[in-house]
């Protein structure tokens, strides 16, 4: 049977952006997004509700939705001029003043009037540099960690932290219910940059109005996302997510709980400068994307450690930004996707490079159903102690945009103490090199078990780079998974 046919760089290049969340395509006339009917109620999206619902049915977990964006700053800073900045921004942006109420035994959507936002303001100039970095993390980490209350707004808290007269730091938690990888990584700084150059120098925004908001988008979606549309989507997973899917039995440090703790805690990683650029070159060789290459290094070695055949692994779809009227929007348009690996022919990684990239190809042309949905339909086996379909999954976050400022903007710095899966890697894609974090759930692994495993990854990568031929049974060889004793425990 002939393998998938290759892409063209074009093709490639669409499928990163898309990955992104940056590709949108106009919809066909009479299909496109626009304002909601005046009065009537704004629903919450497929995957807004799903987040919603999720902290209603399983109360007393740590935050999990809880997201922290760090924009360093460098050079002087007019603090009045930032927070007018700021608050331009909620302004313009209905998802940021949103509440949630119940209406009718629905949930919907409040946009709250626009106010002033003023920042929180902690003074660190008089630490030294090591108690600067710690105080910093502690006081942001305390509002990390706190809960917020769906009900009552802002579902964001911005904290601007000095350390020197010419450096700053603006850490803002926000709900994940109205923030995504794109809003966080690009949307947000760039606007933040643009207003405050503008008012700086007396010049009015620079920004055109948003035609429409993220309500639009939900109360538009509700009427998209059903009959033939959502039946061909859920066939499509019926077929791919059937009865009987294997769970991934890896070693853990601890024995499962019998029930989800939600409970998390971040490492972050690095991967060196040469090796993601070999990573690169593999990848435009092979008619990847560079995605594409970290997920098959990813699940190669998952099932090294495991043998199984049969790999499930999740990945974030930027689902909801198919459509170019929300590319500009903030707001959560993610939605995570199964994506299922066969191992059972021992391929050569070229081999399972093009395996990843049909499966993945496939699962983002079916990724609007959201994840609990799926298994209201489909009904898979049920176990207190994992989520539905995969507990393991990992992401590549959008490139940082030039912010024609010395600001640079990072994320996942500060642990809210939640997670939604046993392990998540967020990979993070930076001129230098690839950096990264890993969020694991505490009460099944040891921060030792999580360096040891990426200092695998990283091993099984430069291998694969360096000889994309071998099989992988071969790169299984080059990180000897037993050494670790890795018999101790699955689950």
């Amino acid at each position: 049977m002939p393998g998938p046919a290759p892409l063209s760089d074009q093709k490639r290049n669409l499928l990163e952006k898309y990955l992104r969340g940056e590709l949108g395509h106009t919809a066909a006339k009479g299909n496109g997004i626009t304002r909601r009917p005046p009065g009537e109620a704004a629903p919450l999206s497929l995957t807004q509700q799903e987040l919603w619902f999720r902290e209603l049915r399983v109360p007393d977990i740590p935050p999990l939705y809880n997201e922290c964006v760090t924009l360093h700053m460098k050079g002087p800073l007019d603090v009045a001029v930032l927070e007018h900045s700021f608050t331009e921004i909620v302004r313009r942006h209905e998802a940021w003043r949103t509440t949630f109420e119940t209406v009718d035994g629905q949930p919907v959507q409040v946009i709250q009037p626009a106010s002033k936002i003023k920042l929180q303001i902690l003074d660190l100039r008089k630490l030294g540099k090591r108690e600067q970095e710690a105080e910093a993390v502690r006081c942001v980490a305390r509002d990390a960690q706190r809960p917020f209350d769906l009900r009552r707004g802002l579902l964001l808290r911005p904290t601007l932290v000095k350390l020197d007269d010419a450096e700053h730091r603006l850490y803002l938690i926000a709900h994940q219910i109205i923030l995504d990888g794109k809003s966080a990584y690009q949307i947000f700084p760039s606007e933040l940059a643009a207003l405050y150059k503008a008012f700086s120098a007396g010049r009015p925004s620079p920004l055109p109005e948003l035609p429409v908001q993220c309500a639009d988008f939900a109360y538009w979606q509700r009427k998209w996302l059903q009959g033939d549309v959502l039946a061909k989507q859920v066939d499509y997973w019926r077929k791919q997510l059937p009865a009987g899917l294997p769970v991934l039995h890896w070693p853990n440090d601890k024995p499962r709980p019998a029930a989800r703790t939600f409970r998390g805690a971040f490492h972050a990683f690095a991967l060196p400068g040469p090796l993601t650029e070999a990573l690169r070159e593999l990848s435009r060789r092979a008619s990847v994307t560079f995605f594409m290459t970290l997920l098959a290094g990813f699940t190669a070695l998952l099932h090294s450690y495991t043998l199984q055949e049969d790999i499930v692994v999740g990945t974030l779809s930027p689902s909801g930004r198919k459509r170019t009227e929300v590319q500009a929007l903030l707001g959560y348009f993610l939605n995570p996707v199964a994506l299922r690996m066969n191992f059972e022919n021992d391929s050569t990684f070229n081999e399972l490079l093009l395996q990843v990239r049909g499966v993945l190809s496939e699962a983002i042309s079916h990724d609007d159903v959201p994840l609990e949905y799926l298994a209201w339909k489909l009904k898979p086996e049920r176990d207190p102690s994992r989520s539905p379909f995969f507990t393991v999954a990992m992401s590549l976050q959008p490139p940082a945009p030039d912010l024609d400022l010395d600001w640079s903007v990072t994320s996942m710095d500060v642990e809210s103490g939640g997670a939604s899966w046993d392990l998540y890697i967020a990979f993070i894609d930076r001129p230098n090199g690839m950096i990264g974090r890993a969020q694991y759930n505490p009460d099944q692994f040891e921060l030792p078990t999580i360096t040891a495993m990426l200092d695998d990854l990283r091993k099984l990568l430069e291998s694969a780079a360096l000889n994309p031929e071998q099989r992988v049974s071969e790169l299984r060889q080059v990180i000897m998974p037993v050494r670790r004793g890795l018999s101790a425990g699955y689950s």
